[in-house]
């Protein structure tokens, strides 16, 4: 993980992750307001907390509110001030004619403990925050997160659907395609990944730190599995139109790369491929520590909805999968065994 003083991304992940931040909850020792099920930090607490001036902190309300905003922070007054007050009478101490006050859920609290440098206690969390995401991540989803695409409920269905669209388009490149069979099926698979995400399957196997045994497919996203399909889908009927309109002649490697760019390039692909490239970059950043450097620009933070997908109750366990799939991953499994 990058720096969470620099990185709005990274601190999102980590604030998104309710799982996480439940569980860093219960590991810091901090002493907040308890109001509606909420811990509340005043400006006062926090800055003590972190052992920093009060100004300190204002200011960095000042130049990062909007993203302290969208993790809860907000100016008590009125009534709801009020309210406060009346719950926490001789807790908070706030002047009798104060009519705004800052108030931090947790977190905000943690929000700015992130981005806080002049503070060594700051530091020393936020090495805590990271040790803790990890280990949260890592324990919800069985004890490692290389196949953690497979917790996805829309992941099986997707691969079974996959494997006609794959067999269409090896038997394509296998009939219609001049070339030795592994080198010319490695070529054209090879300017299809780099077409959808930048990356040839050596490049992704760098970055994902596979071993030479493991399937690429097996470890792509639902959604890019099926971004990946839909394309090798078009390439296998492009193929086959160009070999009839060549005469029945085989297709060359450079014809069959002139078939990929143009698909690579049609406006009808366009939202497919950015969508893949961004959950690809984004959720093996959050989820693996991986970082697809020419996916960089699209990178962003992981949604909660997604971390309920992969490590939340609603994603399934690794073990029931295997188990009750066992005789589609059989196929699945035959079906490499057959390109290889």
């Amino acid at each position: 993980m990058n720096d969470l003083t620099v990185s709005n991304i990274e601190r999102q992940n980590v604030l998104n992750n309710n799982y996480a931040l439940q569980a860093i909850q219960e590991n810091l020792d901090v002493n907040g307001l308890r109001f509606h099920e909420q811990l509340l930090f005043t400006t006062k607490m926090v800055a003590e907390f972190y052992d920093v001036d009060e100004r300190t902190i204002k200011r960095y309300v000042q130049v990062h509110g909007d993203e302290l905003r969208d993790n809860g922070y907000f100016l008590s007054e009125g009534n709801s001030l009020k309210e406060l007050k009346l719950h926490f009478v001789g807790d908070i101490n706030v002047p009798k004619y104060t009519r705004q006050l800052g108030i931090f859920p947790f977190r905000a609290f943690l929000n700015i403990g992130m981005l806080l440098t002049e503070s060594e206690k700051a530091k020393q969390l936020r090495t805590r925050i990271l040790d803790i995401v990890i280990a949260t991540i890592n324990s919800r989803a069985g004890g490692g997160t290389k196949y953690i695409n497979w917790r996805d409920r829309d992941y099986l269905p997707t691969a079974i659907k996959s494997e006609n669209y794959r067999k269409n388009f090896t038997q394509a490149v296998g009939k219609y395609v001049d070339g030795l069979p592994t080198y010319k099926y490695e070529q054209i698979t090879d300017l299809i990944y780099k077409a959808v995400f930048r990356e040839n399957a050596k490049e992704y196997r760098e970055v994902l730190r596979l071993q030479n045994e493991e399937n690429v497919r097996h470890t792509l996203y639902a959604e890019v599995l099926l971004c990946i399909s839909s394309f090798e889908n078009g390439v296998a009927h492009e193929i086959v139109n160009g070999y009839s309109n060549n005469g029945n002649k085989q297709l060359t490697i450079e014809e069959v790369k002139a078939i990929i760019d143009k698909l690579a390039s049609a406006p009808m692909m366009e939202p497919f491929i950015n969508d893949a490239r961004s959950k690809m970059a984004s959720r093996d950043v959050a989820f693996r520590d991986a970082w697809h450097g020419n996916l960089a620009e699209y990178l962003r933070a992981v949604t909660p909805d997604e971390f309920d997908k992969f490590i939340g109750d609603t994603s399934i366990d690794f073990d029931n999968i295997l188990e009750a799939n066992r005789e589609v991953l059989k196929r699945l499994k035959q079906a490499d065994d057959d390109e290889n």
